[in-house]
């Protein structure tokens, strides 16, 4: 009877393991364990101490936060950056060549103004690029593992996550590597000393600068061909 109650191992698990959610959103297992500890994700230990997820409440998070994949994903866990998640570019049934991708950028900043402001950017000088925008540090992290963008944008101080957090988490995981790093902030120089660890080597605009610097700089990320002249 109670066997009823529960899956067994060939139906849907009610639960998932650490790894597995992080391999479901499209996220570092450190991003997965955060959420869990500011019990975004519902969570137990096994008395051998190891970290269960319930299958629910990662629903839930990915339905909130409107991502694809998690609520029908199957034991065997399909990448999270399989083509059926993503919208389709085309109606051709083969895969788009590398060489015509759409340039992606995605922006993880908390301010309308400036989500506003570097939208206007990107239409006006990368009209053929598609820019995504998440509020937050965890959002962001879950939407760079599911587009792989060419052009990753973030603001220093952001909610849930702060910017150079994300930066060193994102930097801990390979689908980095693809991605070109921009830092957007409203700090000066002298106000940034603390994030000194995560800026290193990394392209970092004054928000009052904005307008001025951005397009040279994702100019100068973006893929050859695809920057108009």
């Amino acid at each position: 009877m109670q066997s009823d109650k529960f899956p067994t191992e060939r139906q849907a698990p009610d639960h998932y393991t650490t790894i597995e959610v992080a391999k479901i959103l499209g996220m570092a297992v450190r991003s997965v364990q955060l959420m869990v500890d500011r019990n975004e994700l519902e969570a137990w230990k096994t008395p051998g101490g190891h970290r269960r997820i319930s299958r629910t409440s990662v629903e839930r998070w990915a339905s909130a936060h409107g991502l694809a994949g998690a609520d029908s994903a199957p034991s065997s866990f399909a990448p999270p950056l399989a083509p059926a998640t993503r919208p389709p570019v085309s109606r051709a049934p083969s895969a788009t060549p590398a060489s015509v991708r759409t340039p992606q950028i995605l922006l993880i900043e908390d301010s309308v103004h400036f989500q506003n402001l570097v939208g206007l950017i990107v239409k006006q000088h990368f009209p053929e690029a598609a820019l995504q925008v998440a509020n937050d540090g965890i959002t962001g992290l879950a939407l760079y593992g599911q587009i792989q963008p060419e052009v990753l944008i973030v603001d220093i101080l952001l909610p849930g996550i702060d910017g150079a957090t994300l930066i060193t988490t994102l930097r801990s995981h390979p689908q980095f590597a693809r991605s070109h790093l921009i830092v957007v902030t409203s700090l000066d120089e002298s106000q940034r000393e603390p994030y000194a660890f995560a800026l290193q080597g990394v392209k970092v605009i004054h928000k009052p600068r904005l307008v001025a610097e951005l397009p040279a700089a994702l100019a100068a990320c973006l893929p050859p061909g695809q920057v108009p002249s």
